[in-house]
């Protein structure tokens, strides 16, 4: 298998995962707080919309149906 190829069977499973999920949601440390002793530790939570799950099925499905240029 070429490296098109993986990538684009990574884009299909990641496109079809997002899709049946309706988004992804996910969380990241976000800054410590000091104050007056206490520490405050945060989080940053990210979604990822289902037209980017989209967006990746459509391009992984590009990606494999592209014959690639002859030099």
């Amino acid at each position: 298998m070429n490296p098109k190829t993986i990538i684009a069977v990574i884009l299909i499973a990641l496109g079809c995962v997002v899709l049946a999920y309706a988004g992804i949601t996910f969380t990241t440390p976000g800054e410590t707080i000091h104050f007056l002793g206490l520490r405050v530790e945060t989080t940053n939570t990210h979604f990822v919309p289902p037209v980017v799950g989209a967006f990746a099925l459509v391009g992984g499905i590009v990606l494999l149906l592209v014959k690639p240029k002859s030099v």
